[in-house]
């Protein structure tokens, strides 16, 4: 399994939460997300390597910008 760390900036609440998650889940090998709007990180858990490009630019479609811890 790959996890990997990223700060993200502008949640506030859950509905941001969800937001982020939806967009990170459609991303293949994705097998868990974990998001949480008060410490501002996003955990990637994959079963294959993840560009990091492709995780910010889907927290970039939810709305929000993102850089790997």
């Amino acid at each position: 399994m790959n996890t990997t760390e990223y700060t993200v900036t502008g949640m506030t609440c859950g509905h941001c939460e969800m937001s982020v998650r939806e967009e990170v889940a459609q991303i293949a090998g994705v097998d868990a997300i974990e998001v949480s709007a008060q410490s501002g990180t996003l955990v990637v858990t994959a079963s294959a390597p993840v560009s990091d490009a492709d995780v910010l630019a889907a927290v970039d479609e939810a709305g929000y910008s993102a850089v790997r811890v």
